[in-house]
């Protein structure tokens, strides 16, 4: 009698408890992330400081995102995670209370920690709950679950900012990411029990993963391409992407709920084509779904900048194009990372690369800022426009992985830290 080999579900029941403590947590970010600059100018901040604050907010994750990767492959990912939560807990404090836009570089800072020590942790902790084989699956599907954040976030946020205010729509996120971070803590109690022994932080731990990580960040290989493009293309993002709340709402004359809505479109079209955009870049390869992500973001931006007024629908047709490319775009990048770095070094490499951040990219708001302010409000995102379009060609010839990359991640060990958790545990 043949015997029936019962096919493992995509995403084990772990994985997805995981991602609903991520939902709630960042659906309190998503609810004023995309309105702070408009929290900024509702505080009397002006273009130019608005361009400043968001300079000076990225110096501390500059000296982190490194170390929270490397803290999350010493400690374990959940550990990791739990820290992290705690600092952004903490950030909400100095967020509400804010009588200026000055107080709000605390609120940056402490809430820098968090992400940190959680974002490479959240990309690594899927790599490690997938194979080569199914890798970009995962991503995509994990990614467009977590997509809810940007549905359900924005118009929430932005309707409860406008009925409310701000300070009642901000009290109301903490309370989200708190519900997550008792969630995320829960947790890694629970993953703390089944381990034998007690990890720990190491200075020649810490010197050994930098060794590797720039090793291959120099090795002329993908992760020196990825590290070129993606510092090229966070220049670009920097210097006009924490402008254009402020520009729907000068030039599109869009009300806040109306932005918020817009920032549900843009999350509801990257949720949409997360899967796609995994199967795609497990099909054919990651340089595809990257590409032409990309493009279509580009093309987006260029729709965006010159729509005439009374013409608000195309805000959400453009969105909706950038949200679409993205998707595309997003778990081939987290695939083709997770697949050219070994196991032990992944908190390290997405700490590197997911951040969006650079020594180069570092003054690119308060020089957006300058742009908009001296040149036109449409020149800085003419800049990001051109830069995303020059990435494609480097991106096309470089980002393939050879063929002896394979077997550098097939002999992975099991997860220990997952191995007592139960999907019960949340409930």
């Amino acid at each position: 009698m043949t015997e029936i080999v019962k096919k493992q579900p995509l995403l084990s029941g772990l994985l997805i408890l995981f991602l609903i403590a991520m939902i709630f947590a960042n659906i309190g970010g998503n609810m004023y992330d995309g309105l702070l600059p408009l929290y900024l100018k509702d505080l009397n901040a002006s273009i130019p400081q608005i361009g400043l604050f968001f300079t000076l907010s990225q110096v501390v994750p500059l000296l982190l995102q490194i170390l929270g990767g490397w803290v999350s492959d010493s400690l374990g990912r959940l550990r990791a995670i739990a820290i992290g939560s705690v600092f952004g807990v903490i950030g909400f404090i100095p967020l509400v209370l804010a009588d200026t836009w000055h107080w709000l570089l605390l609120a940056a800072a402490v809430g820098s920690v968090a992400r940190a020590l959680v974002g490479p942790s959240f990309d690594a902790f899927i790599a490690e709950h997938s194979t080569e084989e199914n890798r970009g699956k995962v991503y995509g599907v994990s990614q467009a679950i977590f997509m809810i954040v940007m549905v359900v976030g924005p118009p929430v946020g932005a309707w409860l900012a406008g009925s409310y205010g701000f300070k009642f729509m901000l009290l109301t996120a903490g309370i989200f990411y708190l519900i997550g971070a008792v969630m995320r803590i829960g947790m890694a109690r629970e993953a703390a029990k089944g381990q034998t022994s007690k990890p720990t932080l190491s200075f020649a731990g810490l010197k050994s993963n930098l060794g590797a990580m720039f090793g291959l960040m120099f090795s002329g290989g993908v992760i020196t391409w990825i590290l070129i493009t993606d510092g090229f293309r966070d220049v670009s993002f920097q210097l006009s992407g924490n402008l254009f709340p402020v520009y729907m709402q000068e030039f599109g004359r869009l009300s806040i709920q109306q932005i918020g809505w817009v920032n549900s479109l843009f999350g509801l079209c990257m949720m949409l084509t997360m899967i796609p955009g995994g199967w795609l870049s497990d099909k054919v390869g990651e340089r595809v779904g990257i590409a032409s992500g990309m493009i279509l973001m580009a093309a987006s931006l260029f729709l965006l900048i010159n729509i005439p007024q009374g013409s608000s629908v195309l805000y959400f047709v453009g969105w909706g194009m950038a949200g679409t490319g993205i998707g595309l775009m997003s778990p081939a990048y987290q695939s083709l990372i997770s697949k050219s770095v070994p196991q032990h070094l992944r908190g390290t490499a997405f700490g590197l690369f997911s951040t969006s951040l650079g020594i180069i990219s570092l003054p690119a708001p308060w020089i957006g800022a300058q742009l908009w302010d001296r040149v036109s409000p449409q020149f800085p995102f003419t800049i990001t426009a051109i830069a995303l379009l020059l990435t494609v060609v480097p991106i096309w010839f470089k980002f393939k992985l050879p063929k002896s990359a394979t077997p550098l991640n097939t002999a992975e060990e099991p997860v220990k830290e997952s191995t007592t958790l139960t999907p019960e545990l949340g409930s």
